[in-house]
């Protein structure tokens, strides 16, 4: 394995174009906010960006791209139990704390934190490590296949309690596109993606808003002032952005008419302001940063670079078309944010370090 003297640098200056995107359009957005509360939402938002998601993300970036990449198969496990054990704290009273009726994150004094985020990151390492070991084949059913649905429902649960289908849908992505890259069984691949269907169906089917979503989905017309009310704005805010947009800052749905406009419906706030020419540049950054980020995989010296590389990319890009789609209507509301963009320091803490790996990987591809 021979070291490149640098990173991938198509890969760095794309994610470098989408976290300056995203910094502008959130600071726009969370003007919408500052008009519904007060100045200190304002300050928290940028709080949350600028310590956990800038400042202790930028120090995990340079650490994870620097660092041997091959230590993380020493401590996969412990990076995932952790994740896991961190979940399951959300619900100890004096550590969680709720918001919009889902416990899913920790408050400490000022600071908020998302325990699920570091999960998704820990199974992606934990699976991929787990894969690439001659202990587990993933072709065989009892040493790999088992292994890994069991693995899955470990992750799964604490998500599940915590009612994010939408942290859910991305995990379960990406472990399916890291069974498919792993090289496993075409049969056990349909019965693990039957089994996701099947558990997706009876999670939307016991929660009458997630059947409320589901059915305005199906039609966007459905209860317009009420379940339907987020997509509808979502619209209104895309339509009326035109060719070009608004400007910056000239969003009006931001104001007192468009749900969570720094979090899952920022993208509506970027299409209003910059028009159908700026959505389809943010979605042509994502779509290239995919397309860099698998040539890396696909270059990527040993069985677990390759497939933690590309278990990052599909986590990555599977919560990117989540959020983007569910914002037009090709996909159900899941509350899932946009990542480098919407409102979420642990998200952009741990969206950086992801990248780190990433890009250190990059340094150790094969011609």
């Amino acid at each position: 394995m021979k070291k490149k003297n640098s990173i991938d640098k198509w890969l760095f200056w794309t994610v470098c174009v989408l976290l300056a995107a995203g910094f502008f359009i959130l600071i726009s957005a969370s003007l919408g906010m500052m008009t519904r509360t007060s100045g200190a939402e304002f300050s928290d938002i940028v709080r949350q960006q600028a310590f956990f998601g800038l400042g202790i993300g930028g120090v995990l970036f340079l650490l994870a791209v620097k660092m041997n990449y091959k230590l993380l198969t020493r401590f996969s496990l412990f990076i995932f139990a952790a994740g896991v054990v961190l979940s399951f704290l959300v619900f100890v009273p004096q550590l969680g704390f709720s918001h919009g009726g889902a416990r899913r994150w920790i408050k400490y004094g000022p600071i908020f934190f998302q325990p699920s985020e570091i999960l998704k990151f820990g199974l992606v390492i934990y699976f991929s490590a787990l894969i690439s070991s001659k202990k587990h084949p993933i072709g065989d059913f009892k040493k790999g296949f088992i292994p890994f649905l069991a693995v899955s429902a470990v992750a799964s649960l604490p998500v599940v309690l915590q009612k994010d289908v939408g942290t859910l849908s991305v995990m379960l992505a990406s472990s399916l596109g890291l069974f498919f890259l792993g090289g496993g069984k075409w049969k056990h691949f349909l019965i693990a993606l039957a089994v996701v269907a099947l558990s997706l169906g009876v999670l939307i089917k016991t929660e009458p808003y997630r059947m409320s979503r589901m059915t305005v989905f199906l039609n966007p017309e459905h209860d317009p002032q009420g379940a339907g009310y987020q997509l509808r704005q979502s619209l209104i805010a895309i339509g009326s952005g035109g060719a070009f947009g608004k400007g910056f800052g000239m969003s009006a749905q931001k104001f007192n008419y468009l749900p969570e406009p720094v979090n899952d419906s920022i993208f509506a706030v970027f299409a209003e302001e910059f028009g159908f020419l700026g959505g389809v540049l943010l979605i042509g950054a994502f779509a290239f940063f995919a397309q860099r980020g698998f040539m890396v995989s696909a270059a990527a010296p040993d069985d677990f670079s390759r497939l933690l590389a590309g278990g990052i990319v599909i986590m990555i890009t599977a919560q990117t078309f989540i959020n983007i789609a569910a914002m037009v209507g090709l996909f159900p509301l899941t509350g899932v944010p946009l990542v480098f963009v919407s409102k979420g320091g642990t998200a952009l803490m741990m969206a950086l370090a992801e990248v780190g790996v990433l890009l250190n990987i990059s340094r150790f591809r094969r011609r």
